[in-house]
């Protein structure tokens, strides 16, 4: 028996912890693993929002049984297609065949190449409603929010914005999984390590939903991944805004790599110079052995960065192969970092 966890006003938790896959998508480390939410909402009609990773599926299906028991699911809405959401679709179409699904057209397409089902599919439209009974549903599509079909589900009765990828980070939800509940700390650092490696890319896009948002009254916020704010969802939702237009805090990132000691020497030279005028952050990284996800989210983070490099073969030291502890592409994954920080005028005052 699974302990059933109530969101708010018939809204429930169904997602599941992954503590077993080493790296999200293949490229980034997981110390801590990763969560993936879904929710059921009961009501006259009851409906599914999203699901969980393929592995996962059958543990999802528990969870639905014990709060609905036998009783059939009417909807299943998508917020978002990537497989750690939609990989138990296929599954919940077989077991209430005449469930509807609901997504946007891109989102219709997804379903179809996916997953092979054309059929018991709704396309909606950017605010169109959806009534359960006592509630009502309004979808708002998001697009390229991180991937092009995404979209954003909210409750106004309860006023849950279910905001699939958006505002989620990296972490299981070990025992807590609202925001006060947990070390709220943690889930922002890998938040923010979750979005300046995915997210960051697709910034304006980010800061068109919110605006899209912005007259929404949003007192919970339930993301695919992370915690669940309910005590203060602005706080993730304002660590979104601020990350979107590239507003940084005061430090400096010392990034290098270093064959025989040379160039770290120099590194560490540059650090204790920054400490001594003042600059109480400052965070250096051995580029032959760091994880360019820990090096972008520092990136994004603080104001300064400093690049410190020997020659190898006449090129940048260390070179763009695979590194321990899985990084890859070392100087492609910093150039994007940089392209991100080049819109942050070097001369600003760190």
């Amino acid at each position: 028996m699974n302990k059933v966890v109530e969101i708010k006003d018939s809204i429930f938790w169904v997602g599941v912890n992954d503590r077993t896959t080493a790296y999200f998508e293949g490229l980034w480390p997981l110390p801590r693993g990763v969560a993936y939410n879904a929710y059921c909402i009961v009501d006259q009609k009851i409906a599914l929002v999203d699901t969980v990773k393929g592995a996962y599926q059958m543990l999802y299906l528990e969870k639905i049984r014990d709060i609905i028991g036998e009783k059939k699911v009417d909807y299943l809405i998508i917020n978002h297609m990537e497989p750690d959401h939609s990989g138990a679709v296929k599954m919940i179409t077989s077991i209430y065949p005449e469930i509807q699904i609901i997504g946007n057209k891109k989102t219709k397409e997804f379903v179809e190449g996916f997953y092979g089902i054309h059929t018991n599919f709704k396309v909606i439209e950017d605010e169109e409603e959806l009534q359960l009974g006592s509630r009502t549903l309004k979808f708002y599509i998001t697009p390229m929010v991180h991937w092009p079909e995404t979209m954003m589900t909210f409750d106004a009765r309860s006023g849950v914005l279910f905001s699939g990828d958006a505002f989620g980070g990296f972490g299981t939800l070990d025992g807590g999984i609202f925001d006060d509940e947990v070390d709220v700390d943690f889930y922002v650092d890998e938040t923010l390590r979750y979005f300046s490696n995915i997210v960051a890319k697709y910034s304006p896009m980010v800061l068109k939903a919110i605006d899209k948002l912005s007259a929404v009254n949003i007192s919970v916020i339930a993301a695919t991944h992370g915690p669940i704010y309910r005590k203060n969802p602005a706080t993730i939702i304002n660590y979104y805004l601020r990350w979107s237009r590239q507003e940084t805090e005061k430090g400096v990132i010392v990034a290098y790599g270093s064959m025989y000691g040379n160039t770290e020497r120099m590194a560490e030279m540059i650090a204790r110079s920054l400490a001594e005028n003042g600059i109480e952050r400052v965070i250096l990284h051995d580029l032959s052995k760091a994880h360019i996800s820990h090096v972008i989210k520092n990136i994004w983070r603080y104001k300064g960065l400093v690049l410190g490099s020997c020659t190898y073969n006449m090129k940048v030291f260390p070179p763009p192969v695979i590194l321990p502890g899985g990084s890859s592409a070392l100087v492609i994954g910093l150039s994007c970092a940089l392209n991100g920080k080049s819109a942050r005028t070097a001369s600003t005052p760190i």
